[in-house]
């Protein structure tokens, strides 16, 4: 039953980073902003349930499962990140190399001092 857990959230993170790609197809921006919410986005709800999974439910490993391991894991793209990161270095796009760097490392950890209580 675990596999089905995962394979429920991983399907519906992975719709949603498609979504949120779609949405942000036509930014303009020079800087990879679907990749970069969606893996912020990720951070959150990772961070979120992991605080209410200690603050409300206990140690729930069908919660974990579904939304840490499948969801977060579907919806979150580091090798999107990687990928993107390096075309701008590619690209001699230096400064938006290093701004999605910082913006996402800044972002993604911040998002778990937020909401991580």
């Amino acid at each position: 039953m675990n596999f089905v857990w995962v394979f429920l959230g991983g399907g519906s993170g992975s719709v949603l980073r498609y979504l949120v790609g779609l949405l942000f197809q036509r930014s303009g921006l020079e800087l990879p902003l679907a990749t970069l919410i969606a893996n912020v986005l990720a951070c959150c709800v990772f961070a979120l349930t992991l605080s209410f999974i200690e603050n409300k439910v206990g140690d729930n490993n069908t919660v974990k499962l579904l939304l840490l391991t499948g969801f977060c894991g579907g919806l979150s793209t580091f090798s999107t990140f990687g990928y993107e990161t390096w075309m701008l270095l590619k690209q001699s796009q230096y400064l938006w190399a290093i701004g999605n760097i910082l913006l996402s490392l800044t972002l993604c950890i911040g998002s778990f001092i937020i909401f991580k209580k």
